[in-house]
């Protein structure tokens, strides 16, 4: 019979969370040989690696939850690495095509934002969206795939950190609100620096944020894509397993015309359009608030019945957008119109990663 103080300790275990995988270090079998003797408990804490970055904090997380058990006085914590073994059996195996964290990571759902043309707030979209998910307490991240023109990291971040390396891959950077982000700003010397690079090139950075990031344990991964059908959108569709895409337009019949093409090309690979947003739609006075349609009368519901896809809703002009996002808070915006239209699209997501469609030369 185990000790009922083992397990209770065990229980306090399970509570401490591995920084970089969000996930409990008893459920991934970190925690070995535990006893408990009198009031001293003692146990083993295999790492992912010796190296780990993390290690001091995971140490004293779990000394503090073992300590707040009743009747313990002293924690003696030993140190190792798994073996191969544990590690396959805790996170599975990673593979070449996946990349150097692929086997650690989880993320149960993956939406990409898509507009088709530059210029209709895609990225702003794809962060609001990322803002409403983890408010309604989902583990959030953001993969900026517009690599010759990231946006993410201004809208999100106060201050732009420089990514760091661990032994299990690349450590995103976080919000104030613990949305994780990765971005090629993130990554070069000078942010204002141009990305002057071909398609292949662009390809391998957005398969690299995918298998080689620690994304850890995260309910839905948001995808900002470049405007357009490129490589780069060719290669989030097939290399990642999409669970949809989300098409953002504004009300003039130009960039409707555009978003029928981006939808055209999901079509093909057979990714789902989970629904289209009218972004830019109107302007309320902040005085009377009369509602005045800048750009034009509204189109959206035509275009999405026209495509055969959900009508998500309509985002106003907001001059407060534009004042948080230079300030990287962006978190801040109470984003009243957005709260139900991201209600309405998780309605849409199927349970379960889509299949990855074949790769084309």
């Amino acid at each position: 019979m185990v000790d009922s103080r083992e397990a209770r300790v065990r229980k306090a275990l399970e509570g401490v969370m591995d920084p970089e995988l969000n996930r409990s270090i008893v459920d991934m079998g970190m925690v070995q040989d535990l006893s408990v003797e009198d009031d001293q408990v003692t146990f083993t804490l295999a790492l992912t690696t010796m190296g780990c970055p993390m290690k001091d904090r995971i140490q004293d997380d779990a000394r503090r939850a073992a300590m707040a058990v009743d009747g313990v006085e002293d924690v003696t914590i030993q140190l190792r690495e798994m073996t191969a073994e544990e590690k396959e059996r805790a996170f599975g195996k990673p593979t070449q095509e996946g990349g150097s964290a692929s086997g650690y990571n989880r993320v149960r759902h993956i939406i990409a934002v898509v507009s088709g043309k530059g210029g209709v707030g895609k990225s702003s979209v794809s962060a609001l969206l990322a803002v409403a998910l983890r408010r309604q307490g989902h583990s959030v991240g953001v993969l900026d795939a517009d690599i010759t023109g990231p946006s993410i990291p201004k809208l999100l971040l106060q201050e732009v950190p420089r990514l760091m390396g661990s032994p299990l891959g690349i450590l995103p950077a976080e919000s104030a609100s613990g949305i994780k982000v990765i971005s090629i700003n993130l990554l070069l010397e000078n942010p204002n620096q141009a990305v002057i690079w071909r398609g292949p090139l662009i390809s391998g950075a957005i398969k690299q944020f995918w298998g080689d990031v620690v994304w850890g344990d995260l309910d839905y991964l948001i995808v900002d894509l470049p405007p357009g059908t490129s490589d780069a959108s060719l290669t989030v569709m097939q290399a990642l397993p999409l669970n949809g895409i989300v098409m953002v337009t504004t009300p003039q019949g130009l960039a409707g015309m555009v978003v029928r093409k981006a939808a055209s090309m999901a079509e093909q690979l057979n990714i789902p359009v989970l629904g289209l947003i009218e972004n830019m739609s109107f302007f309320r006075c902040p005085g009377c608030g009369e509602v005045t349609e800048i750009f034009g009368p509204s189109q959206a519901a035509e275009v999405a019945q026209a495509m055969g896809v959900p009508f998500l809703g309509r985002l106003p002009i907001d001059p407060e957008i534009a004042v948080l996002s230079d300030q990287g808070r962006l978190e801040e915006y109470a984003a009243e119109e957005f709260a139900p239209l991201a209600e309405r699209l998780l309605t849409m997501v199927p349970e379960g990663a889509a299949q990855k469609p074949p790769m084309q030369g």
